[in-house]
């Protein structure tokens, strides 16, 4: 059998290759398998881009959502003409302690850092990865490392952070601003604000209590409408994805004219996953956790649909399956399986790449 291994990362446990090496070693020598990581968009993007379009990867000293020092790296297309970032790198969740993990003050600041550095190539596209991150700010950080002044009524600088948003009264752009296009990817397709919007569906996993998230979105709610009165911005809080990072979604329309992408879909074109699935009888695909938000843009969805475009079946592996019979059946599964029942967390976390591969290797796949 002819088996395609493409799985996304499982949070805080693996990187996606070494989920599908962990699934590859399962299967041992039974069958012919060919691993295809893949990523939604979120945390791993920029490793699987890299892999799949041997991408330059520059070294560069920016600031995690704390605005504290750290070093990353960022992406170059070898004819120097395309930028790959990852919001994650700079600004995501896994760079905080949970007790460090607060939306009210984190920043996308540091993101912004690496947009700069390579508007300084004078790349003609941006591709910004933004899934995963620890911040709530609407973008405004992103856009303050870009040049961007964002000011109170009384005129002086507003901290660029979630907290401080419902205290932008002024919005100044960089004078001479001019960018390249932008590709941004998203994970999820939330508004801006409202109870399905960005700081009501996301904020609590990244620190939020209750008083803290209705502070979230109505901060939200009033940057986009500073920001519709300062330049009549025809770009919804509304349009899919705007909620996606805290509200990134929603500054790179407006401020830097980006289209927004399905990140798993983006993903699956750029690797040519469809020329991997032509030579398969069956995929095997994961991520950590399989729910009902899965069917909403998430890889395992975005897989599925490829793989029935081909006839191709599909089982899923993950950490934790809360999705229904019925929504795994909606998703397009023929399977499913929960590599973790039972366990702790700590030792869920520290064991995924061997019971990730003690499940593949009890797979009745008829050999």
């Amino acid at each position: 059998m002819r088996i395609l291994v493409a799985a996304d990362s499982f949070k805080d446990a693996l990187p996606a290759q070494e989920v599908c090496a962990a699934i590859a070693r399962g299967l041992h020598d039974r069958h012919t398998v060919v691993e295809h990581p893949l990523a939604d968009g979120g945390e791993g993007t920029l490793a699987i881009l890299a892999r799949h379009l041997d991408l330059h990867l520059i070294d560069i000293a920016t600031c995690d959502p704390l605005r504290r020092p750290i070093k990353t790296q960022w992406g170059l297309s070898r004819d120097n003409s395309t930028a790959y970032i990852e919001l994650a790198r700079a600004s995501g969740l896994q760079l905080l302690a949970g007790s460090e993990r607060s939306p009210l003050h984190t920043s996308t600041f540091g993101t912004g850092i690496l947009i700069a550095a390579a508007l300084q190539r004078n790349v003609d596209r941006v591709v910004l990865a933004i899934g995963g991150s620890a911040t709530n700010d609407g973008g405004v950080g992103l856009l303050a490392a870009l040049g961007w002044q964002f000011l109170s009524s009384h005129a002086t600088p507003v901290e660029p952070s979630g907290g401080q948003l419902s205290n932008i009264t002024q919005i100044v752009a960089p004078a001479n601003w001019t960018s390249p296009s932008f590709d941004v990817l998203s994970d999820v397709d939330n508004p801006l604000f409202g109870p399905t919007g960005a700081a009501w569906m996301f904020a609590r996993q990244k620190g939020a209590n209750e008083n803290e998230i209705a502070i979230l979105d109505s901060g939200l709610r009033h940057f986009a409408h500073v920001t519709a009165e300062t330049f009549g911005s025809s770009v919804s809080p509304d349009v899919p994805g705007a909620g996606a990072a805290g509200g990134v979604g929603f500054a790179a329309s407006a401020f830097l004219t980006a289209r927004l992408h399905r990140g798993s879909d983006f993903l699956i074109e750029a690797t040519n996953f469809d020329a991997a699935l032509a030579n398969a009888d069956l995929v095997i695909t994961g991520e950590g956790h399989i729910d009902s938000q899965t069917l909403h843009g998430k890889l395992i969805h975005g897989v599925c649909r490829r793989a029935a475009h081909h006839g191709v079946p599909v089982i899923a592996l993950c950490g934790k399956l809360t999705a229904t019979p019925e929504q795994q059946r909606a998703l397009g599964l023929l399977r499913a399986y929960e590599i973790n029942a039972g366990a702790t967390l700590d030792d869920a976390l520290t064991r995924t790449a061997e019971r990730l591969a003690a499940c593949a290797a009890r797979l009745p796949l008829g050999d």
